[in-house]
């Protein structure tokens, strides 16, 4: 981009505008800053600063084991190309659709960790990044740019990086919170009037009967949630069906890793109002945001919202502050024990392990709180139950077996804390899916004397 296409509008006098404008330069030449063997984080998410990244990869044919840490970004990355082998190196804290490949053919790799520690690798000086790679809203009349849609998981990696290149865009929403770096603190400055990346939540795949299974989910959930009660839940179909039915709902607080959308009319009609929470009362307290043009427009200066580092949004012991903490989370498969797999199909890694203990464990220790974890009973063409006498060879074990209170498929709910083996394999049998019962019975009789 040619700097100067786009003004970004500073006031006049301000004594850091001069600084600022010292600090503008293109994305080519910012970049220029990275070295062979550099250490690079990356602002994930819908925030990802795409004309920094694609900046840096013009550079492959000069750069040699350049390692790129972040969790998973919407858009195209290009360094995990086979092409780009021996010049980039990523490595996930969560895994995105776009790096699944290159990280099961070696081309990439994993970092299991909770999200709540993975902003502490930074602070506490485990991993060290040379370049930290921003996207943030224009400065304030005090010089201070905000994160925007993903404070979470970049603030604190770029306080303590040794060199921060920031994408100033104008249309970068001001998120509120502890979320904002001054100029002061950035070292190169590419300015950008353009889209960010959007992650519409509509599954043009979902068949009436597909939509109908996640409807029922939702609705079960929705009777676990009392007025009062503080949230969390993720992204996607799940989350969207609970939402629906919250409306009849009172005095809904929020406390999430993460929101889309599908937030938003609950807000406005004052069901989400936070009256009730007993830590940070009357605001939402999330890390990102991924979602569209609707929710960045709606978070820009609300002062509902409050945005702070992961660290602090994923504490288990903050969660568990929230009175009446409710957090949905979902599964790919769970064993007849309760043991979750939630990152990986077998060996092949999927996704991460993500905020999903933290809330969990979180939702545990709050007073009335309930930690769910909410899944269909079986894949969408019915040839596989999700609910499996044992975890493929390989999977991991997200949320362990003692970890596990409530699971919900569309068959209904399982509490399972406090059971025996014996009386968790009966319950989850019950909200399997009917096509696989009798072969769930027949194992747990030769298996747990059911």
């Amino acid at each position: 981009m040619n700097v100067d296409q786009v003004r970004i509008e500073k006031p006049v006098n301000a004594p850091w505008v001069k600084k600022y404008n010292a600090k503008v330069v293109s994305s080519d030449e910012a970049v220029k800053i990275i070295k062979s063997n550099d250490k690079i984080i990356v602002q994930p998410g819908c925030a990802a600063p795409l004309e920094l990244i694609n900046a840096m990869v013009r550079r492959k044919d000069e750069l040699r084991d350049v390692q790129i840490y972040h969790i998973l970004v919407v858009g195209d990355i290009p360094y995990v190309k086979p092409e780009m082998q021996g010049h980039f190196k990523h490595k996930a804290f969560f895994i995105g659709g776009n790096a699944r490949t290159a990280i099961n053919e070696g081309r990439a790799e994993f970092i299991p960790i909770f999200l709540s520690e993975v902003t502490m690798l930074f602070k506490k000086g485990i991993l060290q990044a040379d370049v930290a790679l921003i996207h943030v809203s224009p400065p304030d009349e005090h010089g201070f740019c905000s994160y925007g849609i993903d404070v979470g998981n970049i603030k604190t990696p770029a306080e303590k990086a040794k060199c921060v290149i920031a994408l100033v865009n104008k249309q970068m929403p001001r998120g509120l919170g502890n979320s904002f770096i001054h100029i002061n603190k950035i070292d190169f400055i590419v300015e950008a009037d353009e889209p960010l990346l959007e992650l519409p939540q509509a599954d043009p795949d979902a068949t009436d009967e597909v939509k109908q299974v996640y409807d029922n989910i939702g609705k079960h959930i929705a009777t676990l949630i009392e007025d009062g009660s503080t949230i969390q839940m993720g992204i996607g179909a799940i989350p969207d069906a609970v939402l629906r039915y919250l409306h009849v709902k009172n005095d809904l607080g929020v406390h999430t890793e993460m929101f889309s959308d599908g937030l938003i009319e609950l807000i406005e009609e004052g069901v989400v109002n936070g009256e009730k929470k007993t830590i940070h009362p009357g605001k939402i307290i999330a890390g990102f945001v991924l979602g569209t043009r609707r929710a960045y427009d709606f978070i820009d200066n609300n002062p509902i919202f409050e945005f702070h580092p992961q660290e602090y949004v994923n504490d288990p012991f903050l969660i568990a502050k929230n009175y009446k903490m409710v957090a949905i989370n979902s599964a790919i498969e769970i064993d007849l024990t309760g043991q979750v797999c939630a990152d990986s199909i077998g060996t092949k890694f999927y996704s991460g392990i993500g905020g999903q203990v933290d809330f969990v464990r979180g939702a545990a220790h709050s007073e009335g709180g309930k930690p769910i974890i909410a899944l269909p009973s079986a894949t969408r063409d019915l040839k596989f139950s999700k609910l499996v006498p044992m975890l493929k060879p390989g999977a991991g074990v997200v949320t362990s077996r003692g970890d596990v209170h409530y699971v919900v498929t569309e068959y209904g709910i399982a509490n399972l804390f406090g059971k025996t083996i014996q009386e968790r394999v009966r319950m989850l049998i019950e909200i399997s899916h009917p096509a696989f019962r009798n072969e769930l019975t027949e194992y747990a009789k030769k298996t747990y004397n059911i």
